[in-house]
This record gives structure tokens, C-alpha cells and sequence, in this order.
């Protein structure tokens, strides 16, 4: 069975509601994957748009959202879960509002695209603390057995 990530709210490629954005309720989107690799450990969820800020002419890529060490036996997130709901043994890292959580898309202009990426790991990683992106990526290095993507797009009206 393929390893795979999928959203009831929206397709691979397709829009996403603004419900989950800043001109709505900036409330994360529903998860849910399957088909985990044999020895997953525990899984990385990173969100974020390579289109900042300008899709015509990007300059960086805006992180949304860092989770890490969800159980292997988690099947998903719910949509608008709270640090409390998360699968026990979670960890948050800091997005790019310096912040823990999810943080919604708010592109200045243009449609950007969304990378939902899950991560199956050979190990659980240490506490890295206020992990930032590239922090956790470093930790995972070399534990990556699969990823998974999901990818959705948003233009403010």
C-alpha cells in the first residue's frame, strides 16, 4: 500500500477554502494518511508555500505549520485541531510568524501554491525546543524512510 496524504477539504492541486485561510477562520484543514512504511517510528508534517511573496517571482519559502514525533499509529489531523488534540507525543516547531500552530495562507498576491508534506522517520526524534524548519530538517536527515505530499492552492479574493 502506498504511503499517502489526503485532505476531505480539498484535492491535490485544488483550492482551498478561505475557511482555513486569513480572510476566514485560519483554522487548519483536516489530515488524514495511510499506507505508513514498515519501521515509521514517527511522522513530520511541514506546511508550506515556495511562492512568498510573489508567485511570479519568489524569493522564499513561508512556513505555515511544523509538527513532529506524531505516533505512527495516528491516522490524521482534525480540522481545526488544538495543541491539546494533537496525537500524544507530538511536538510543535515554529512556523514563520515565529509562532507555534498552524498558521493559514495570507498570500500578499497572486495564487500560491500550499505543500502539505508528511514525512515517515526511522527514529522519534530529541526535543529540539523552538524548532524552526531547517532545524527539524537537519534532525531528520538521513531517518526520511517515505514522504507523502498534498498540495493545495489559495488567492485571496
Amino acid at each position: 500500500m502506498a504511503f499517502t496524504l489526503g485532505s476531505p477539504a480539498f484535492t491535490h492541486n485544488g483550492a482551498i477554502s478561505s475557511r482555513y485561510t486569513c480572510q476566514g477562520e485560519d483554522v487548519s484543514v483536516p489530515l488524514a494518511w495511510s499506507g505508513l512504511p514498515a519501521g515509521t517510528k514517527s511522522l513530520v508534517l511541514i506546511v508550506d508555500d515556495p511562492d512568498a511573496p510573489d508567485p511570479r517571482a519568489p524569493k522564499m519559502t513561508w512556513v505555515h505549520w511544523v509538527l513532529y514525533n506524531i505516533p505512527p499509529t495516528a491516522t490524521g489531523l482534525k480540522e481545526a485541531v488544538k495543541p491539546a488534540e494533537l496525537p500524544k507525543g507530538t511536538l510543535e516547531g515554529f512556523n514563520d510568524w515565529q509562532r507555534t500552530g498552524y498558521g493559514g495562507p495570507c498570500p500578499p498576491v497572486g495564487r500560491h501554491r500550499y505543500f502539505h508534506k508528511l514525512y515517515a522517520l526511522d527514529v522519534v526524534l530529541p526535543d529540539l525546543g523552538k524548532a524552526s524548519k531547517s532545524d527539524l530538517e537537519r534532525a531528520m536527515k538521513g531517518h526520511v524512510l517515505e514522504k507523502a505530499e498534498l498540495i493545495g492552492t489559495y488567492q485571496k479574493s
